[in-house]
C-alpha cells in the first residue's frame, strides 16, 4: 500500500495574531450590566464617536453598550433578555468562557476588594494570594464569573 504524503495546512505563523480586540458578552439586563461594568468596575462607556461605526444603530436602539478598558481593550455588552439564566448552583458554568480577569495595581487590591463587598457582589472566591499575586472571583449581574486580579509585590 502507498501512503499518501501528509498535506501540510496553513497555519497562522506566532505573533500574527497582535492582541485581543475585544470581548463580547450577553447580557440578559443590559442597564444592571451597564452599572457594574461603568459605575462598579470604572469601565470608559463609549459615547457618540467613539463607538464603531458598525454598533451605533445598536447602541442607539438600547440593545449594546460598549466599555474600554484603561488598556484600550474593547468590551461589548448584547442586550439578550430573553437569555436564560445561569444554573441555580453557582459553581456550574453556564457557558465555555471560564472568566473575565482585570488587573489592577497591587496598592488598590484591597480597595477592590472592599467595593465589591459594600456593593454586595456576589463573591464566587477568594480573595486568593498565590506565588504570582492576589486575586478575587465574583459574579457580574448575568452570573459571569469576573476577576480582579494583581501582581505579586515585589
Amino acid at each position: 500500500m502507498v501512503s499518501s504524503p501528509e498535506v501540510i495546512k496553513p497555519t497562522l505563523t506566532p505573533g500574527s495574531l497582535r492582541r485581543v480586540h475585544h470581548i463580547a458578552l450577553n447580557v440578559k439586563d443590559i442597564q444592571a450590566s451597564r452599572h457594574f461594568y461603568g459605575t462598579l468596575l470604572g469601565l470608559h462607556e463609549l459615547t457618540g464617536e467613539e463607538v464603531p461605526s458598525t454598533l451605533r444603530s445598536l447602541v442607539e436602539a438600547g440593545k449594546v453598550t460598549n466599555f474600554v478598558t484603561p488598556d484600550g481593550i474593547v468590551v461589548d455588552l448584547f442586550s439578550e433578555p430573553e437569555l436564560s439564566p445561569p444554573d441555580p448552583d453557582p459553581h456550574r458554568g453556564f457557558t465555555r468562557v471560564n472568566h473575565l480577569a482585570f488587573d489592577i495595581d497591587p496598592q488598590l487590591f484591597d480597595q477592590a476588594v472592599e467595593v465589591l463587598k459594600q456593593n454586595q457582589i456576589p463573591i464566587d472566591h477568594g480573595p486568593v494570594t498565590r506565588p504570582t499575586g492576589r486575586g478575587i472571583y465574583f459574579y457580574d449581574p448575568d452570573g459571569f464569573i469576573v476577576e480582579i486580579r494583581c501582581d505579586a509585590i515585589e
